[in-house]
């Protein structure tokens, strides 16, 4: 497989700490974001080029659009709703974990019915420390992958079948059957081994299936197809630890990346000066629009 050596357009310049859960929100046009240890969730409008800030006061593992309006945010502590005029934030279901306060939630998406997964994970990435939730349009939650080290990439196919996602702990996308109408997962079986360097982090599905992967630690996304697990491409990007991606723009022909710039020394951080910031690339593909949280 031929590296393809990219050089990803600027779109916002931002040191994130921890930049993650990328994902484009149709109908507004517009792309969610966030900055897991700077606390900050942002709302990046590609017409007026503006990045609005949210301040969230605590981690913010992921964010997604609410269906009746603003957003919902899984945090530290749970999940939340933010709403987009005050800013206000107000809890959604119980925390899961409230009697672990090491853990925090990461990575999350919602599925083709409206429900919020996301997992959780020890600060420090202890290994199997965490677990993967879900938050039912009731609002109640219900723990549906045990233990997990790191939660992270987590997508549904087209046929609404099959949902794929990463442990990154594992360094391996699981793929489950997958109802629609219960929420139920069953058959686990490991789709696409990989070996490194990095490991497998934040990931999008595009309109064939395939799965675009971003790699912490591995300067690249990757793009496999989960029939065979064969690695399709392989997109070389200008910063080391590539954390999340997300399909976007009118045509969803874009593809957004985020990364992380913590833990890089000064010498590290002039040699990749993207790192931290939201970038874009033509991967040549179209994805799919992404669903909203229906409760």
């Amino acid at each position: 497989m031929n590296k393809e050596k990219i050089v990803p357009e600027l779109v916002v310049e931002k040191d994130a700490l921890i930049g993650e859960g990328a994902v484009w929100d149709a109908d507004d046009e517009l792309l969610y974001w966030v900055d897991i240890l700077g606390h900050e969730v942002y709302v990046y409008d590609p017409v007026s080029g503006i990045n609005r800030t949210i301040p969230t006061c605590q981690a913010v593992g992921t964010v997604v659009k609410r269906q009746s309006g603003g957003l919902v945010v899984a945090l530290h502590n749970g999940f939340a709703h933010i709403d987009l005029r005050t800013e206000r934030m107000v809890p959604l279901g119980e925390d899961p974990e409230s009697e672990i306060p090491a853990n925090r939630f990461n990575d999350g998406k919602c599925d083709p019915a409206g429900r919020l997964w996301a997992g959780t994970m020890e600060f420090g990435g202890a290994t199997d420390q965490g677990a993967l939730y879900c938050l039912d349009v009731d609002h109640s939650v219900s723990r549906k992958v045990a233990p997990v080290s790191v939660s992270n990439g987590i997508v549904w196919s087209a046929d609404q079948q099959t949902m794929y996602f990463i442990d990154s702990g594992l360094n391996n996308v699981r793929a489950y059957d997958y109802c629609r109408d219960s929420g139920d997962i069953s058959n686990e079986r490991v789709v696409v081994e990989y070996g490194g360097p990095g490991v497998l982090d934040g990931m999008a599905i595009d309109e064939q299936d395939a799965l675009w992967i971003a790699v912490f630690g591995g300067w690249c996304v990757l793009c496999y197809d989960p029939r065979s697990g064969e690695l399709l491409r392989h997109l070389e990007l200008p910063m080391s630890n590539v954390t999340s991606c997300a399909f976007g723009g009118v045509d969803l022909d874009q593809l957004y990346i985020t990364s992380a710039c913590r833990g890089l020394d000064a010498e590290a951080r002039q040699a990749q000066p993207l790192a931290g910031s939201l970038v874009r690339v033509d991967p040549g593909v179209r994805g799919v629009p992404s669903d909203a949280f229906a409760g």
